[in-house]
């Protein structure tokens, strides 16, 4: 059996690590299609601050790891998939054949229509080599604007930040971390934000980004009508799935490409797992791309699992985020926005920084979110994921939010003794 998977990243490795335990023999290609050994994104940020080399976002950092797994290392860009030959051409004209295919090929940076877009000192940030490109570009005092306080964007933010930069975030949203944060506790963001010297618009876009005057190289227009002299742009407004070479294929693709609960395809044998798949949601079942690591994670060893004759269900995806942005931490787990017909509750410490808010469907915890609170944080997402029903102690926690650990264990220890019983 040969598996082929297209994709370096966390879902790629942690695939071929997976199926190298489930079929010893198998032969298993991996193939990349950047310059460097596999490596994580999400370490990008700490590559900016100095506080990592390159080899320090390695996702496998013992020499020879996947020779001594017989996982074979390919660099290529997937251009296009012959399903019915099984096989898949790469840009440089080579070829693979398959008998099982994991689609891993992630998501790029999206860079919007704006005029100037494309000038040099304009740049995303997520590869090795925009990494490269922005540490020459910015030093201390650099005025540097960044399109997108997203949650992403968040992460790049607090690297330049560190960077020593003049930093200034625009965001098109009402607030920062919209897709993410409910409208008090992003606003509540950005006022911290604020407070640590960086310069925050929201409800804001550039519109253009012209030659400047003087020392600047920049000259960028926002809707606000306002103009900002910059060194250089950051382009952070969102990513989009690597689904291009699918085109003309039986692949069904949507926003990325769609996948059951086994994570296989549209196409018996091909399967897709991480940024670029779009699998069934927790509690609606519609299908939604969940571009996180913990979701890449657990979609890779399942695809890997039926790829190699087993049995393997995904129960269904869980919107995780976990930010910490200059030391503020905050989180948000599942329908965080709630349901029109659920039951929700709100608490709001403006001068501590501290909110929590959590949304109820009959009695199941279906969504949170938090700041400034770390403790037992993971029982939130227990509670969400595990869809457990919380009979009295909803009422409790639409009283006291904060009491949602008792509430997990005294949950979770009654469904245990149920089960027990039975």
């Amino acid at each position: 059996m040969k598996y082929l998977i297209l994709g370096n990243g966390p879902t790629g490795v942690i695939a071929a690590e997976t199926l190298r335990q489930a079929d010893p023999a198998g032969q298993i290609v991996m193939a990349g299609s950047e310059d460097a050994p596999p490596y994580s994104r999400m370490a990008i940020p700490y590559l900016l601050e100095g506080n990592i080399n390159e080899s320090g976002t390695y996702l496998r950092k013992r020499a020879g790891h996947f020779d001594a797994l017989g996982i074979t290392l390919k660099a290529g860009r997937a251009v296009s998939l012959d399903q019915t030959r099984q096989r898949v051409l790469f840009h440089d004209g080579s070829h693979e054949d398959y008998d099982r295919l994991l689609i891993a090929t992630g998501s790029h940076p999206v860079r919007p229509p704006i005029p100037g877009i494309d000038r040099p000192q304009t740049q995303t940030c997520w590869t090795l080599e925009d990494a490269r490109a922005i540490a020459a570009l910015t030093k201390p005092g650099s005025r540097v604007l960044q399109l997108g306080a997203g949650f992403i964007g968040c992460i790049i933010m607090e690297a330049l930040a560190k960077r020593g930069v003049d930093l200034t975030v625009v965001e098109m949203g009402d607030r920062m971390v919209p897709r993410m944060m409910t409208p008090t506790a992003g606003g509540m963001i950005k006022r911290w934000v604020e407070s640590k010297g960086i310069a925050v618009r929201t409800s804001a876009g550039v519109e253009r980004i012209d030659t400047g005057t003087g020392d600047a190289p920049l000259n960028v227009q926002l809707s606000t009508g306002e103009h900002l002299a910059c060194d250089v742009v950051i382009v952070a407004a969102g990513v989009a799935p690597n689904v291009g070479f699918l085109e003309a294929t039986g692949v069904h693709v949507a926003k990325g490409v769609i996948v059951d609960s086994r994570m296989e395809t549209s196409v018996p044998g091909i399967y897709a797992a991480g940024d670029v798949a779009e699998a069934p949601d927790l509690f609606t079942g519609a299908h939604l791309v969940s571009a996180i690591q913990p979701n890449a994670a657990d979609q890779a060893r399942i695809a890997a699992i039926n790829m190699a004759g087993g049995h393997a269900q995904l129960p269904g995806v869980l919107a995780i985020n976990v930010l910490d942005t200059l030391g503020l931490i905050s989180t948000s787990f599942g329908q965080w926005w709630g349901d029109k017909d659920g039951q929700g509750v709100e608490q709001c410490d403006e001068a501590g920084y501290r909110y929590i808010s959590l949304q109820f469907k009959d009695d199941v915890l279906i969504g949170a979110t938090a700041i400034g609170l770390t403790d037992h944080v993971g029982a939130l997402r227990g509670l969400i994921q595990g869809q457990l029903r919380l009979g009295p102690w909803k009422d409790r926690l639409l009283a006291n939010p904060h009491a949602f650990f008792e509430a997990y264990v005294a949950v979770t220890q009654s469904t245990c003794l149920l089960r027990a019983v039975a």
